[in-house]
């Protein structure tokens, strides 16, 4: 990523996942804790917007900077399996699947795109679109624009150099991507994202990476015991 266009203040990747995850819990809050349509509900999800694409960036910015693409993969996908049970007994067998088996898809896209980019664009276009479909046809969360979003990320952000007006890029594929969700929640996504200051923040070693990993799981249970409680 062109260094230069980065403010000198901002945040760090730390703060990021932080600030992603107080959005995750707020949007997860409204969504099965409080009555929809009250303006309080439209306004913490407007707010639970902001954590997928700061998700999908840092899993982008992980995957260029990881050690191992395959634990990295298997780590996002062992967690996606365990937060499987608390995902299914919030939403029942409504066909679909939680964030975490998403993330782990990008990565899996990732790894073989990276390798299809040095001999061909298109079949790393075609790579893309078909784990895109998959996505979508398996029924993880933001299906296809999730994938896309974390490619996205990862072409602006690894081959950024390439590209003067690469932030711009970044914020125009976000804004784009998520505005189905909601725009201003895309613009709060990008506003956040734009403060990124490159540095790794303060989460360092195993048990911190993996305390952040587990959170998702833990707060996916604690929300099916209030749910369980709210209707005792």
């Amino acid at each position: 990523m062109n260094m230069t266009l980065k403010p000198a203040f901002g945040l760090s990747g730390s703060a990021l996942k932080v600030i992603a995850m107080i959005s995750m819990v707020i949007d997860h809050v409204a969504l099965y804790l409080m009555e929809h349509g009250t303006v309080l509900y439209e306004t913490m999800r407007c707010v639970g917007r902001i954590a997928f694409p700061v998700f999908a960036f840092l899993i982008a910015e992980g995957f260029i900077h990881t050690r191992s693409r395959y634990r990295y993969f298997f780590t996002l996908l062992g967690f996606a399996v365990i937060s499987e049970i608390p995902w299914y007994l919030l939403n029942g067998a409504d066909g679909t699947h939680n964030v975490m088996f998403t993330l782990a898809l990008g990565v899996a896209t990732l790894m073989v795109l990276e390798n299809l980019l040095q001999r061909s664009m298109v079949l790393g276009f075609l790579w893309t679109l078909g784990m895109a479909g998959l996505a979508s046809w398996l029924g993880v969360d933001y299906e296809w624009r999730g994938i896309l979003i974390i490619v996205f990320f990862y072409l602006i952000n690894g081959y950024g150099h390439s590209f003067p007006y690469s932030r711009g890029m970044q914020f125009f594929c976000t804004f784009t991507l998520m505005m189905h969700f909601g725009v201003i929640g895309a613009i709060l996504a990008c506003m956040v994202l734009y403060l990124y200051n490159g540095t790794r923040g303060f989460v360092q070693g195993n048990i911190a990476k993996y305390g952040f990993y587990a959170f998702y799981p833990v707060h996916l249970s604690i929300l099916v015991l209030s749910v369980q409680g709210k209707y005792c």
